[in-house]
């Protein structure tokens, strides 16, 4: 049987490509957005979205489910990345500075609104 690559934990590092003017975002979810794609754009360019998946991965022996961003260019100062729902609405904001990782905890907050949809 042929296991779905979203169905196996992944054990595998991520790779940050961040410096001057680069940061990643690190989007910690709940079990049931597993397998689901996020996107992210700058707010002064929402057509500019990139999306990950949601992937389950061990932390201490426990299950966590997050979307890595390795890669997202800073905004102009005082500008956010919004974080766009299932519905294409905009859900929540976070800021991306160059040389940094961001973290944004969704879990137990119910901040993703609409239907989610099961998983292919």
């Amino acid at each position: 049987m042929h296991e779905h690559h979203v169905d196996r934990v992944h054990p595998e590092s991520i790779v940050l490509d961040i410096g001057d003017d680069v940061g990643a975002l690190i989007l910690y979810t709940d079990a049931e957005l597993k397998g689901h794609e996020i996107e992210v754009s700058p707010e002064d360019n929402p057509r500019g979205r990139t999306h990950v998946e949601v992937l389950e991965r061990r932390v201490a022996g426990r299950p966590v489910y997050a979307g890595a961003y390795p890669q997202l260019p800073a905004p102009p100062e005082g500008a956010r990345y919004l974080i766009w729902g299932p519905d294409g609405a905009p859900v929540d904001s976070v800021d991306i500075a160059g040389g940094t990782v961001t973290t944004q905890d969704w879990r137990n907050t119910g901040v993703w609104s609409g239907t989610v949809a099961t998983a292919p």
